[in-house]
Parts: C-alpha cells; structure tokens; sequence
C-alpha cells in the first residue's frame, strides 16, 4: 500500500453538521465546505455553538413551535415539556435520540449534525467539480475543528486527492503534530486561526493555552505550505494597536501569504437560544470595517498582504 493509500477508508464515518456549496470565503476560488462537528476550544465569541460538542445536537426555534404536543408524547425520557402554548426542553435529561425532530412538521425543532461516510461526503462535493476546474477553487474541511475528528478528516481529504480536488484545511491548530502533520500531506491551503499571542488571555477565552497552537504554525510553515492567516477581531481582546504589532513582528519572519482580520459579529447570537445556551458576549458592539483599518494599516507596515473579511 502506498502513502496515498495507507489510511483510506470509503465507510469511514463522522459528524457532519453542514455542507455549504459555492462557497467564496474558504480558500481560493468557488468552494464546498465541509463543517465538521466537535472542537477542542469554546472560544466565548464562536458563531457556530452548534459545532462545539462531537455529538448531534436539537435546535428549538420557538417561533416556529404551534404547541402541537406531538413532541412532548413521543420523547422517550420525558424531556420535553408544553408550556404557556409552546415547549421546553430539559436539556440535561435528553438522550438526543432525534424523534421529536422527526415528528416535527413545523420545523422548530432541528437537527445539527449527523453522521456521513467518506463515500457520501466525497460524492456530495463531486457535484460541483466542474466549478471548482473553472474558478480555481475545491474543497474546505472546516469546522468546529476538522482536527477533532482527525481519522475522518484525513480520509476525507485522500478521498478529494483521489479526485484530483484542492484542498484547504481550516483550523485553529490544537492538535497533536502527529496528526496535523499527516493530514498537512493532503492539504493544499491551510487556513490557521490566530486568536491571541498572549498565552493565559488566550486560555480565559478559549479554554485552551496557544502554545501548541503557535508551534505548530511553525512546523506547518516548515513543510512550506500555503498559509492564509485568519485573525477574528474581538473588542478589549486582541484589538489594541499593541497586540497587532506583536502579531505583525511574529508573522513577518515566516512565509505566510496573506492575513485576513475579521471583525467581531453577532450572527450567531440566535443559535445559543436554540441551544438553550447563554450567549457569552452580551454587550459587545460588532466591528466595522472601519474600525479594523488602523490595524490593517499595523499589518502591512511589516509587509504583510491583509484583508479585512475573507
């Protein structure tokens, strides 16, 4: 068996939580990306809570609820409750079984995540080849964290190769390198989220330290890929003209292709509702582009390339 061949495996599985066709954010030219459930990190800003936790999860949209009751009879462990016309779920009590979502015709209840094969998911993004051939663009594993399901992940890409598909990888790079470095092997672009130089700022809000992180940017620009640094942009965090020149000064002495600062948002702020969640940034004012200029200005005073957005 070749080094192509030593860890394909078509029936493979994962956690998938969404496929986006047409994708013009995710790496060169028009993508598929591929989101993959589970993620080492629990940055308090992250837009995508539904991708945090590997398992499946229900999203309640309670506008969309006519308190049919439906739900509440056919939950096994009585988790869901009727209450004042609508429901209510006991989050710690649910098995996540799925046969409420199943039920329910109204659609206020959801799924985010299920399992796909490699076979299904390759398949899936096969249908677009002809655009990825015209507009120079492939596929993007992103997530979450793609590096969290890493068996998968690797299959996935060796699957795409086999294609002849480019590749990108989006990831924060909290990973063993064992890991990182054999699934790099498959990767044409890696995009590597920064999201804070100071080691106990980044564990306050991540949850993790950025050391590993760090080191494997290093190693990963060692095997001379294709890096786009991506940098989200988030108030009293790493926003100070201080903070940026240090990151300017530690990307300036590797090869790095260009930086993209990304401005601090509120999109997903519905989603933590329908998780039963709080939402950790309460108070925080979105970022305009105007607000990243001086910044961008910092960047490229050390002849950096930088975006402000994908």
């Amino acid at each position: 068996m070749n080094k192509r061949e030593s860890f394909w495996c078509n029936d493979l599985d994962g956690i998938v939580f969404d496929i986006q066709r047409y994708s013009i954010h995710d790496g060169p030219g028009i993508r598929t990306t591929i989101f993959l459930k589970g993620c080492p990190l629990r940055c308090k800003w992250c837009a995508n809570p539904e991708s945090q936790d590997l398992r499946p999860e229900i999203f309640l949209r309670k506008s969309k609820c006519d308190g049919c009751g439906k739900c509440v009879k056919t939950c096994p462990p009585d988790a869901i409750i009727l209450n004042n016309g609508g429901i209510e779920i006991d989050r710690l009590r649910c098995d996540r079984c799925m046969k409420c979502v199943d039920i329910c015709l109204t659609h206020a209840l959801s799924r985010a995540g299920g399992r796909k094969t490699v076979q299904e998911v390759v398949e899936e993004v096969g249908k677009d080849e002809l655009f990825y051939r015209n507009s120079g663009g492939g596929v993007t594993l992103s997530g979450g964290e793609p590096l969290f399901q890493p068996e998968f992940t690797l299959a996935l890409l060796q699957g795409c190769k086999k294609r002849s598909l480019h590749t990108a990888l989006d990831t924060c790079g909290f990973a063993k390198w064992e890991i990182l470095d054999k699934i790099l092997d498959y990767t044409d672009v890696v995009l590597y989220d920064i999201k804070h130089l100071d080691p106990m700022q980044h564990v306050s809000e991540t949850g993790v330290s950025n050391e590993l992180i760090l080191e494997n940017l290093e190693r990963t620009v060692r095997k001379k890929k294709r890096i786009w640094i991506r940098v989200p942009v988030i108030p009293n965090s790493n926003d100070s003209e201080q903070h940026m020149s240090n990151l300017a000064r530690f990307l300036s002495r590797m090869s790095i292709e260009k930086v993209s600062l990304l401005g601090y948002h509120e999109w997903g702020r519905s989603k933590y509702e329908a998780l039963g969640r709080n939402y950790l940034t309460e108070g925080l004012s979105p970022l305009s582009e105007e607000a990243l200029y001086p910044l961008k200005d910092i960047l490229e005073s050390f002849s950096l390339k930088v975006s402000i957005g994908y």
